[in-house]
């Protein structure tokens, strides 16, 4: 298996614990958010993302307010600051390890201020940051990824690996690619093939340096 010459890799439920970002923020405007509430949330995001382009802060909003029944001053008020959702205790030692390997570069279902808000908390910048707002589609479609490989100047194939704890989202699309994949089992993911699995990213960070 050829190394890396780039990593991406998705954020949301990957590098940050959405679930639990949205669990608590939800429950300081006294809603309660069980696992079939999230998943309805991420089906409901799912759909919207599938048609014409609008922001995510505005598709996650929309989601809290038909799902969750949040009222949309609160709902909008949690989907600009998801960025400070919770990192996976992993993320940041784990994603300075592979950055001594190869470029890691964020490829995200999200905005750009969020953006900021991550890297904030991780306390460094990755090589890059590339979203939804950027590109003005959502994975999983292919057009995402072949702006993230003009953007970064690379070429499809088994030296860019992707990192993802999301099979429908990312694998299938990646793999059909001819990329490199790894799955990160989170408490909250969807399996699928893949050409890899590490526990988390400190341990694919070990694995490549072995």
């Amino acid at each position: 298996m050829d190394p890396p010459r780039l990593v991406t890799l998705d954020v949301f439920g990957t590098l940050i614990d959405w679930r639990a970002g949205l669990v608590e923020a939800a429950a300081a405007h006294g809603v309660v958010v069980g696992d079939q509430d999230f998943q309805a949330v991420v089906d409901h995001q799912a759909r919207a993302e599938a048609e014409t382009y609008r922001p995510y802060a505005d598709i996650m909003t929309d989601s809290f307010v038909r799902v969750l029944g949040l009222g949309r001053k609160a709902a909008r008020a949690i989907a600009a600051d998801a960025g400070t959702w919770p990192l996976f205790p992993d993320s940041a030692d784990g994603l300075r390890a592979l950055m001594r390997v190869a470029p890691c570069v964020a490829m995200t279902n999200s905005d750009q201020i969020h953006g900021r808000q991550v890297q904030e908390q991780l306390g460094f910048r990755l090589n890059g940051w590339i979203c939804a707002e950027d590109v003005r589609c959502y994975k999983p479609a292919s057009e995402f990824w072949t702006a993230v490989a003009s953007r970064r100047g690379v070429a499809f194939g088994s030296d860019w690996w992707h990192v993802s704890a999301y099979a429908d989202y990312d694998m299938a699309t990646a793999g059909r690619l001819g990329l490199t994949t790894i799955f990160i089992p989170r408490p909250h993911n969807v399996w699928g093939p893949s050409s890899l699995t590490a526990p988390d990213l400190r341990a694919l960070a070990g694995m490549i340096a072995s």
